[in-house]
């Protein structure tokens, strides 16, 4: 009789623990709902960067990787980020991040991407309270962010911790960013650098986070690294867009093999 009690016992908390993760997930699939109606829609980008692709991979269901569109003054800003964590937290970092964006652009502040990315430091910092001390939050992002202006065809970019890659013919550049997050760091929080490119036609950047690289996986469950990340992209570069999306997810899908996602992934690439 015993035995039969402590079944039921076991078989009642399988059932509790199974209804819990059931509404756990259906919250994270409605969170994800939420959250994907906050980032450009295809058709949206299409208007402004015609020939582009946007790879996005959550680890979870929900991504603390996010990437954002605006038009101003002519001009159409992008960028792609990557926020502390993924998941829970780095989705709602996301929410803040994609908030403060679009409230930086309705200040009508002169548009210079090293501008926006201060602001939004400032921003960031005051929400989290971030004053420096060691028991207060760390929480931040890195990003790339551009502005381009499709009648001169000048590019601004300015980013935290991410690069942007540059092919010209067949050359490829590598932009670096101010290794500086957009948050409190351990250094003092100088201006970010504001990088100009003139643009022809056929010329294509990148921007992304460090999921793809930091990926584990191959024959020696190692990372992917960024050097052999470079040399993909610039071994496809010449294909259309749509199909260098397709070739980066099968690369990351055959590079980890049976091993778990590590982090988020965002590649997005435009071609002027």
């Amino acid at each position: 009789m015993q035995d039969e009690n402590l079944l039921r016992e076991l078989e009642s908390q399988r059932d509790e623990i199974a209804r819990q993760k059931k509404e756990i997930i259906y919250s994270l699939q409605y969170a994800s709902l939420i959250q994907s109606a906050l980032l450009p829609p295809d058709r949206i980008i299409k208007m402004y960067l015609p020939d582009y692709f946007v790879l996005y991979l959550p680890k979870d269901i929900i991504s603390g990787d996010f990437y954002w569109l605006a038009e101003a003054d002519e001009c159409v800003l992008f960028a792609a980020a990557d926020c502390t964590g993924h998941g829970v937290p780095g989705a709602l970092m996301s929410i803040l991040g994609i908030s403060f964006l679009n409230e930086t652009l309705k200040e009508k502040c002169h548009l210079k991407a090293n501008r926006i990315l201060n602001q939004l430091r400032e921003k960031i910092m005051k929400a989290l309270h971030q004053t420096g001390e060691r028991a207060k939050s760390k929480d931040g992002m890195d990003i790339a962010l551009c502005i381009y202006n499709p009648t001169t065809g000048e590019l601004q970019y300015s980013g935290a911790n991410n690069p942007l890659y540059f092919i010209r013919g067949n050359e490829l550049e590598e932009i670096r960013p101010d290794k500086m997050p957009i948050g409190i760091s351990g250094t003092e929080e100088l201006s970010f650098a504001n990088h100009l490119l003139q643009m022809e036609s056929g010329d294509i950047i990148y921007l992304f986070s460090d999921g793809f690289a930091d990926q584990f996986g191959g024959p020696e469950g190692k990372k992917f690294k960024y050097k052999p990340f470079k040399q993909l992209l610039f071994e496809i570069h010449k294909k259309p867009m749509p199909e260098q999306k397709d070739i980066l997810v099968s690369a990351v899908y055959d590079w980890k093999g049976d091993l778990d996602q590590v982090d988020d992934i965002l590649i997005m690439g435009v071609r002027f």
